[in-house]
């Protein structure tokens, strides 16, 4: 299997996580010994380093879905009793995935480079 194979399975399925936890309530989220920022900052960077090794050459349409995504994932939280949604979430999330994005393919460029 090649890595943007893995990289497409490992972003799909890190994004379907980020759906489901955005999404229960507050009770069956679970939480780490991390402040909830880092948290949050650490799924999506790790989803976004994902998306960029799957979809190496569509980093900025990758980012633009990516902020889209950030935001539905932020509104789709006020329709949760209990959830509620935070601008500075919004900000975390997006930050964090587009700086993934662009890490993940600037990785397989150098990775490829050295081959």
């Amino acid at each position: 299997m090649s890595p943007q194979n893995i990289g497409r399975l490992v972003a799909w399925f890190a994004l379907a996580a980020i759906v489901v936890l955005s999404l229960v309530p507050p009770g069956a989220r679970p939480t780490t010994f991390f402040p909830h920022k880092i948290e949050h900052a650490g799924i999506f960077f790790v989803d976004g380093i994902a998306f960029g090794i799957a979809y190496r050459g569509y980093e900025w349409l990758s980012a633009i879905g990516a902020v889209i995504f950030c935001a539905g994932i932020e509104l789709a939280q006020l329709m949760i009793p209990g959830r509620h949604a935070r601008l500075s979430d919004f900000f975390v999330d997006a930050s964090a995935i587009c700086i993934g994005i662009f890490a993940g393919s600037t990785l397989t460029r150098m990775i490829r480079r050295y081959d």
